[in-house]
C-alpha cells in the first residue's frame, strides 16, 4: 500500500473506538510547516508507551497519522488526497533545473515511470514536462498526425469529444464511434470502422471521468494490431495509470499519456506520457511540421533523453518542485508490485460499489467488467437533486463530484477512490464517505 506513516509532536486525539480521527487536528494546526516538515524528515515518532492511554501500543505501532491541516476529504476523480511525503517533496527549497542533484531526481523519475507504465524498450521514451494532462492531446495532435489525417476516436463519455476536438483543431480528420452513455463501443463496430479506411491513430479513454466506464485495451489494440498494424494506439490514461493494469510493451501500445493529481497522487501540474519507438519514428519521418512550437516533441525528446541519461538539458525550466514530488509518490507506488496495487484498488471500488447498489442507487457504467476501478459515476435517486444533496455531503466534510457528462449532467454524482484515499493503510475515508453519502441521502428524504 501507499507508504503515509507520518509524524506528530504529540499524540493524536482519539475516537471512542480507539481510531484517530482523520478530522481531529486542532492540536496540529498550530504547528508551523517547518516544523512539521522537519519532524518528517527526522521520522520522529511520537508514539512511546506513555503517550496515551486510549490507544493500544499494537495500535500505536502500526497507525499511520498524517501532518497535514484539518480539511474535507476530497474524494472526487482527480486531485485525489496526497500522502505527506509528497506534499513535503513539493516543499523542496529553490533549485537550480540543471543542478547535479536535481538531474538526479529528473532522471530517476523518468526510470520509474517506465516502471509505471512496463516499459523496458529503450525505443520508447517517457516524458514528463510541465502542463496539464490536456496537454498529452497536443502532443498527439500536432505530432503524429498530419493535417487532412484521418484519426479514429473511439468515445465512451465527455473526453471523447474534447480529444476529437483538439485533433481538429490541429488539422486532423477526427471520426467518433459513440457508445450509448454508460456503455462500451462494442468491438464489431471498431473493426468494421478500421476496414473502412486507413486511420493514422486510434484514440481510447482507457476510463472516461465522466462516466466511469472502463475500454479493455488490450482486447482493442489486439484487434488494431490485426485489422490496421500500422494505426498508432493512443491511450489517454489520465485516470487510468497507476489504478488501472496497462502493459505498455506488452499491448503493444504507441502512446499513453496521463495526469499526476490521479492515481499517480501528485499535485496538479505535469503532463506524462510515453512515447513508443514506432511512435517516434513515424513523428520523425512526418512531412509537415508539428503544429505546435511547446508541445513538440522535436523540442522535448532530447530533453528527456538526457535527463534520463542524468545529463543536464534544456528547452523550457521544467517544475523542478512538481518533479521532486513525482519521485516521492513513484517511490511508494512501485514499492509493492504493480499487480497488487491493481488489485488492492479493485477490492476497494467493489466495496464502494456494492454498498452504493445496497443504497438502491445504479451506476452510469452499466456493464459489469467495464467499471473504473478507481472512480464511480453513481445516479441520485428519484426525488432527491444535486443541488440538495453535494452540499449535505459537504457538509459531513466530504468533497464529491458532480456531473461532468452534459446529456446527464444534472442526473449524477462521482466518487474518487484512488491513491492514498482507497489503498493507504489503516484509512477510513470511504467509511466516511459512504457513510455521509448514506445519512446526506435521508436529510434529502430518501427512504432506504
Amino acid at each position: 500500500m501507499d507508504n503515509c506513516s507520518q509524524t506528530l509532536a504529540t499524540p493524536p486525539t482519539t475516537t471512542p473506538r480507539g481510531k484517530i480521527s482523520i478530522f481531529d487536528t486542532t492540536r496540529r494546526q498550530n504547528m508551523s510547516a517547518i516544523r512539521r516538515l522537519n519532524l518528517i524528515s527526522q521520522h520522529i515518532s511520537p508514539f512511546s508507551a506513555s503517550s496515551s492511554s486510549t490507544t493500544s501500543s499494537s495500535t500505536h505501532s502500526k497507525m499511520p497519522v498524517s501532518t497535514q491541516a484539518a480539511h474535507p476529504l476530497t474524494l472526487i476523480p482527480g486531485p485525489v488526497e496526497f500522502t505527506d511525503e509528497v506534499l513535503q517533496a513539493m516543499a523542496t527549497p529553490s533549485q537550480s533545473h540543471v543542478s547535479p542533484q536535481f538531474v538526479s531526481v529528473f532522471g530517476d523519475a523518468l526510470a520509474l515511470l517506465r516502471q509505471l507504465f512496463m516499459n523496458t524498450d529503450k525505443s520508447a521514451q517517457a516524458f514528463a514536462i510541465a502542463g496539464a494532462g490536456t496537454l498529452g492531446w497536443d502532443f498527439v495532435a500536432s505530432n503524429l498526425i498530419e493535417p487532412g489525417e484521418d484519426a479514429l476516436v473511439l468515445h465512451t463519455g465527455y473526453f471523447a469529444d474534447s480529444f476529437a476536438d483538439c485533433i481538429d483543431t490541429y488539422g486532423g480528420v477526427p471520426t467518433q464511434l459513440k457508445a450509448p452513455i454508460g456503455d462500451i463501443v462494442p468491438l464489431d463496430q471498431i473493426e468494421a470502422a478500421l476496414k473502412s479506411k486507413f486511420y493514422k491513430v486510434i484514440t481510447i479513454t482507457h476510463v472516461d471521468t465522466s462516466t466511469g466506464v472502463l475500454s479493455d485495451i488490450k482486447t482493442i489494440a489486439a484487434l488494431v494490431r490485426k485489422v490496421s498494424p500500422n494505426t498508432l494506439i493512443i491511450v489517454d490514461g489520465v485516470c487510468s495509470v497507476g489504478v488501472e493494469e496497462i502493459r505498455f510493451d506488452e499491448w503493444d501500445l504507441d502512446f499513453v499519456l496521463t495526469a499526476p493529481q490521479k492515481a499517480i497522487g501528485v499535485p496538479a501540474g505535469l503532463s506524462i506520457f510515453i512515447a513508443s519507438g514506432r511512435a517516434l519514428d513515424v513523428f520523425k519521418s512526418r512531412k509537415a511540421k508539428p503544429g505546435s512550437y511547446y508541445a513538440s516533441l522535436s523540442k522535448w525528446l532530447p530533453v528527456m533523453q538526457n535527463y534520463e541519461a542524468k545529463k543536464a538539458s534544456y528547452f523550457s525550466t521544467p517544475p523542478v518542485q512538481n518533479i521532486h514530488a513525482l519521485l516521492a509518490s513513484l517511490k511508494q507506488i512501485l514499492a509493492i508490485p504493480l499487480e497488487d496495487r491493481f488489485a488492492a484498488h479493485e477490492k476497494m471500488s467493489t466495496h464502494v460499489k456494492e454498498t452504493i447498489e445496497s443504497y438502491g442507487l445504479k451506476q452510469v457504467a452499466v456493464r459489469p467488467g467495464y467499471q473504473a476501478h478507481g472512480m464511480t459515476a453513481v445516479y441520485v435517486p428519484e426525488g432527491v437533486t444535486l443541488p440538495d444533496f453535494l452540499p449535505k455531503v459537504a457538509k459531513r466534510n466530504i468533497v464529491l463530484a458532480g456531473g461532468l457528462h452534459k446529456d446527464i449532467a444534472t442526473k449524477y454524482f462521482r466518487i474518487g477512490h484512488m491513491g492514498v484515499s482507497a489503498i493507504g493503510e489503516d484509512r477510513e475515508d470511504f467509511t466516511l464517505a459512504l457513510n455521509a453519502i448514506k445519512d446526506s441521502l435521508k436529510e434529502c428524504g430518501y427512504t432506504f
